[in-house]
């Protein structure tokens, strides 16, 4: 129902502390709750599909990981760490090259497309695992399941919201203890993320008045890109985000 209805026409997503977007308001108040309801942002979405690509021999199937998204693009900026994004026709597999943004169609928790795609991109883990690695034991989707469980025991008890890109990532991270599927390219995306350079620039809304720490004026870059720095998150007080 999420990925057709019209009420669902932009988002307002803020920067937290942790430097992920979490939604702080929608266009449908009625159908989405706002209690830890984060969305990918294109850098992320890069890394992810990267990441996907490597279980297609496996057997990935793309209608399931399009379905599970509904993507947006940047509409324009509120405030220095908040941004309005509007909903858009673009493809989810195009994430990184249309610069998307991706909400998880979750709306109908354990049915939703969202949960699908979870459950598509477990099986697939494990299988390429088993295949990969010569167990003593082929490891179960129930192996992984229980692990991350276990991972977020703490966060739940908290009442701490997972946010949707680690939610995935952990799936498509996961081996067990005492393996490793790590290289060099995992060692150059920690190096690059967290930055957001890349994000093209978004309309000003024109009661902003800019200061020397906001860095949103295009004439100081050669392109349309927008720059996002460490040091402006500081003063973010919200301690869940």
């Amino acid at each position: 129902m999420a990925k057709t209805s019209p009420k669902l026409s932009w988002c307002k997503v803020r920067l937290g502390n942790d430097l992920n977007w979490w939604v702080t308001e929608t266009s449908d108040k009625v159908n989405w709750d706002m209690d830890g309801l984060s969305v990918i942002d294109p850098r992320q979405a890069a890394h992810m599909l990267e990441t996907l690509d490597g279980l297609r021999e496996y057997g990935l199937d793309d209608a399931i990981v399009e379905k599970a998204f509904i993507p947006f693009s940047i509409d324009k900026r509120i405030s220095k760490n908040e941004i309005r994004i509007s909903r858009s026709q673009d493809s989810v597999l195009e994430a990184d090259d249309q610069q998307l943004f991706l909400l998880a169609d979750n709306i109908d928790d354990e049915r939703s497309p969202y949960a699908e795609f979870l459950d598509h991109i477990t099986a697939l883990q494990i299988k390429m695992l088993n295949d990969t690695f010569d167990f003593e034991k082929d490891i179960a989707i129930e192996d992984l399941e229980e692990e991350i469980r276990q991972n977020y025991t703490n966060d739940y008890m908290e009442g701490k919201a997972i946010h949707i890109f680690h939610e995935v990532m952990d799936i498509l991270e996961y081996v067990p203890d005492g393996y490793s599927l790590e290289d060099d390219d995992d060692e150059e995306h920690k190096d690059q993320e967290d930055t957001y350079d890349d994000i093209e620039d978004v309309q000003e809304e024109e009661d902003m008045e800019e200061d020397e720490t906001m860095h949103w004026d295009d004439d100081d870059r050669e392109d349309d890109d927008y720059t996002m720095h460490d040091d402006d998150f500081g003063d973010f007080d919200d301690d869940d985000r």
